[in-house]
């Protein structure tokens, strides 16, 4: 039997190309000069990156410690064969495969006090994509107050199934965006599943988008 011949990947100019006649010039301009960084690659940060990566969003930077876990499948964008995969490994692996030629930063640590500063110093937009809610305010809070120059975009509640419309994006102050219904919580019966969270995401990468192309 004959091997099939393998595909050869378009040039980056040849998918560059194929987005500015989406895009237009100069919107695909401004996508390429933004640095996001997204915090939590799970539900929401998967979805998240691989939104922005597909419109050519120029710079990702992804932070995560933990590994791919067969309870991740249900709702996060990664592989059965991906499981025991640092999610920065597994993920910037999926991006790839995508766009071979996007430029995609990883660091896998746990965030806190101590590594904020650092870690976040590059980026125009900071994506908040925590199940912890410990976690979500202490990154709001410190983008808010040590670096209001810059947007942080944030989600809260997303649990369970159906209520589409309840997800929707609000304009807490003026560098600040929340996205997801803001009350419903995860417990039995009522846990985190792929259709809401992905709508959450949406609205996170939406409202990304809507900053880089009419505020920075």
């Amino acid at each position: 039997m004959q091997m099939q011949e393998e595909r050869k990947i378009p040039a980056r100019e040849e998918i560059r190309s194929v987005r500015v006649k989406r895009h237009t010039q100069e919107v695909q301009e401004k996508l390429e000069r933004a640095h996001v960084a997204i915090a939590g690659l799970g539900g929401l940060g998967s979805n998240i990156s691989l939104s922005l990566l597909r419109i050519g969003v120029g710079h990702l930077h992804l932070i995560d410690m933990d590994e791919v876990d067969l309870s991740n499948i249900n709702r996060q964008q990664y592989r059965l064969r991906q499981v025991g995969m640092l999610k920065t490994d597994a993920l910037k692996e999926e991006l790839l495969d995508i766009d071979p030629y996007a430029d995609i930063k990883t660091t896998c640590v746990r965030i806190d006090e101590t590594n904020m500063e650092e870690l976040f110093a590059g980026a125009d937009i900071v994506c908040e994509a925590f199940d912890d809610p410990v976690c979500k305010a202490m990154l709001v809070n410190f983008v808010l107050e040590k670096h209001p120059e810059k947007y942080i975009v944030a989600a809260s509640g997303m649990a369970g199934y159906g209520k589409s419309n309840e997800i929707r994006t609000r304009q807490i102050s003026d560098h600040f965006i929340l996205c997801g219904d803001g009350t419903s919580e995860g417990h039995k019966g009522n846990g985190l599943m792929a259709p809401r969270v992905a709508l959450a995401a949406a609205h996170e990468a939406n409202a990304i988008v809507e900053l880089i192309i009419d505020r920075l």
